[in-house]
């Protein structure tokens, strides 16, 4: 069977006894110069290729971006607005993803001379600018089938240069193919062996099993408090809550002092705008276009009606910016300020229905403020009866002694977190804050605790005798045994529902 060597055919062979040169020339230096070039012509053809084939992804990427405008204009052919107007409105429609709009970074050494490398928004709006320029001085009967036509013809034209790239790259890979070099040498095949030691599979002794130790173990035990069913109000794990903080201990969103800055600037001045955005580009993120719209809701609460309508408009200008792609700042502006031009409309439309909705919901909370929904529900609140009277608040010492002081102590730390807060505090406002909070058969049982372990005591005021309010407080205290204007209840304070 003979043996098949046209797979070497490809394969040049540095045979140097074979080259002849002139005897003037030295042999060795042009051999070096001859595989200097012909590594040179390689590197070239290899150069080229890589380039060919980034050009055409970047191609293709414009032929669709371009059937999308086609197809943007062919649907707007019947509408009867302004022809300029209605293919600025397809240009922005076929803009796509934003996420897309820059085109994949160039292989190492291909267009590095090209420094600002354009995205496809920026071509396209280059294009529209010329059909424009071309349409202009056509000056055809039907404008705006001048526009679609002037637009096939550069779809036209890119197509057939993407022909032309691809007739390019198959002679340059077909000349790369005939020749064999070291970067077509790989392994056809490898193998190894690696032996396993014998002690990694001694079995490991298990580790002890990890236990939490609980800062707040008496936690655990106010089964009571947190087992009954809703009785419309919130249960008592709402005492755990400080006022004016998330549930979710989340973080506030904010408008940063740069953001408020630029929220000063009037409605219209968009060149003071765009030079402000320019000179602060940190304002294209999605927290600040949040926090302009909370600093909106807040100056509509204050009455500051236009600074809140200016808060919105320039929270989505941040917005539109922020979503036309890394040349959405350049566009929005260009075209916003061009005069009657459909954007505006469409900008201006978004902003006063953005208005309205913050404006109708803080009409509501207002309203909700002047007749809160808990209006009428029963709530448990201490207050002392007698103005001579007050209510200490005790808390049971961590350390105690005896097993009095200890029942005592196990009782306030069954409580909730927030309540052993506000009973620390020592003020009856902030443990009324808390019994709020809850419905009235944990409010109720919560005061039966404090009751039984001591923490609420009654103190009384001195009563001038010398006075006539004061005989008249003595006599009462001599007929009914008690302080006058008390109503009986756990030694001299009283439950409000």
């Amino acid at each position: 069977m003979p043996v098949d060597y046209s797979k070497w055919d490809a394969l040049e062979l540095s045979d140097d006894s074979d080259i002849e040169v002139h005897p003037n020339v030295d042999k060795r230096s042009f051999i070096r110069a001859k595989q200097t070039q012909i590594h040179a012509e390689r590197q070239q053809r290899k150069h080229q290729i890589a380039t060919l084939k980034y050009e055409r992804i970047i191609n293709d990427g414009l032929l669709k971006r371009i059937d999308n405008l086609l197809t943007a204009l062919k649907s707007h052919k019947d509408a009867p607005n302004n022809p300029e107007q209605l293919v600025m409105v397809s240009l922005m429609e076929s803009a796509g993803d934003p996420a897309e709009d820059q085109p994949p970074e160039p292989p190492a050494g291909v267009h590095e001379n090209v420094k600002d490398k354009p995205s496809f928004s920026r071509m396209m709006a280059a294009l529209v600018d010329q059909v424009k320029k071309e349409v202009d001085e056509k000056k055809p009967e039907d404008r705006y089938q001048g526009f679609i036509d002037e637009v096939t013809g550069h779809r036209e034209h890119v197509d057939d240069l993407q022909k032309q790239l691809l007739q390019k790259l198959a002679e340059l890979e077909k000349e790369e193919s005939r020749h064999i070099t070291s970067d077509n040498i790989h392994t056809g095949f490898d193998y190894s062996s690696v032996k396993k030691d014998s002690s990694s599979s001694a079995t490991q002794a298990p580790k002890p099993a990890e236990t939490v130790e609980l800062l707040n173990p008496g936690g655990s035990k106010r089964p009571d408090l947190q087992s009954r069913t809703d009785t419309g109000q919130s249960s008592g794990a709402d005492a755990d809550i400080e006022e004016g903080l998330n549930a979710d201990d989340e973080e506030d969103i904010q408008a940063s002092a740069t953001a408020k800055q630029f929220a000063k600037i009037e409605m219209g001045d968009y060149r003071t705008m765009l030079q402000f955005i320019s000179a602060h580009p940190e304002l294209l993120v999605e927290k600040e276009t949040d926090g302009l719209l909370v600093e909106a809701f807040s100056a509509e609460t204050d009455g500051k009606h236009k600074y809140a309508r200016q808060c919105v408009h320039h929270a989505l200008l941040l917005q539109y910016c922020r979503q036309l792609g890394r040349d959405g700042v350049g566009l929005f502006f260009k075209r916003i300020t061009t005069k009657d031009h459909q954007a505006q409309k469409l900008f201006n439309d978004d902003v006063n229905n953005t208005y309205a909705r913050i404006h109708t919901r803080v009409a509501e909370l207002a309203a909700e403020n002047k007749n809160p929904s808990s209006e009428g529900v029963e709530q448990i609140q201490l207050h002392a009866v007698d103005p001579n009277t007050t209510i200490n608040i005790t808390v049971p010492p961590p350390d105690a002694a005896t097993e009095e002081d200890k029942a005592r102590r196990q009782i306030f730390e069954a409580f909730p977190p927030g309540l052993q807060r506000a009973l620390e505090s020592k003020k009856l406002d902030e443990v009324n804050k808390v019994l709020a909070k809850m419905s009235v058969e944990e409010a109720e049982e919560v005061v039966e605790k404090l009751g039984d372990g001591g923490m609420l005591s009654v103190e009384e005021g001195v009563i001038d005798a010398t006075t006539e309010e004061g005989r008249r407080q003595m006599e009462e205290i001599e007929k009914t045994g008690h302080m006058p204007g008390i109503q009986s209840y756990q030694a001299g304070f009283m439950v409000w529902e």
